[in-house]
């Protein structure tokens, strides 16, 4: 799965004359967190987050005046506060790669860019998203999860299996096993009652670590 079946494309911008309460405003009204900021050439300058905003206005305990206050947030820029070195994507990057940028600098939403243009942005919801639809959790049926031996076909016979036992695979993701000798699975089958499924698995598998009926 690429990054571009998943961004927002052409995303709401904002100009780095921008003063910091109008983009608040705007903020909220498109029920956003972050903007890209491109200049009067549309090239991609920076982002700006909703805590950049919050962090650059006068506190709430402030002594100033409701009036001194606005003249406050109309002097302070987007360019004031915005990041500057941007971390960004290309739309053909695969939405793990995005996944890993964004944890490894803590950030929670990357523009993408096609061709050195600005084309969309991908965020942690994006990505929370693309987990729900991995592991399909929209869809009634059994979730069974187990460490299996670590060799080539292992996966094939599992699922065979639960083929001929006449299950539906609706997903079936790995991660780590407890040493080089297991994987893990996390299945979602569904035509098929839990009994049967753990019937299925136990003789192929070295674990199950947990099985449940989930509705969806």
């Amino acid at each position: 799965m690429l990054v571009q079946y998943r961004m927002t494309p052409n995303p709401t911008i904002v100009a780095p004359e921008m003063p910091i309460a109008e983009a608040l405003t705007l903020m909220r009204q498109k029920k956003v967190h972050r903007f890209p900021v491109v200049d009067n050439k549309g090239k991609l300058v920076g982002i700006v987050s909703h805590s950049d905003l919050l962090y650059a206005a006068p506190s709430s305990a402030t002594s100033l005046s409701i009036w001194e206050v606005t003249y406050l947030l109309n002097q302070i820029k987007v360019g004031d506060v915005m990041t500057r070195k941007v971390i960004t994507v290309d739309d053909d990057c695969p939405i793990e790669e995005a996944a890993r940028l964004m944890r490894q600098h803590a950030i929670g939403g990357t523009p993408v860019m096609h061709d050195g243009q600005l084309v969309g942005i991908i965020t942690e919801s994006d990505i929370f998203d693309v987990f729900l639809e991995l592991l399909m959790a929209t869809e009634k049926g059994v979730r069974l999860t187990a460490l299996a031996p670590y060799f080539k076909g292992s996966m094939a016979q599992i699922t065979s299996a639960i083929t001929a036992k006449g299950g539906l695979i609706h997903a079936l993701n790995s991660f780590r096993g407890e040493d080089d000798k297991t994987w893990g699975c996390v299945l979602k089958v569904a035509d098929i009652s839990q009994d049967d499924l753990i019937e299925v698995i136990r003789p192929l598998v070295v674990k199950i670590l947990d099985v449940q009926e989930v509705l969806g």
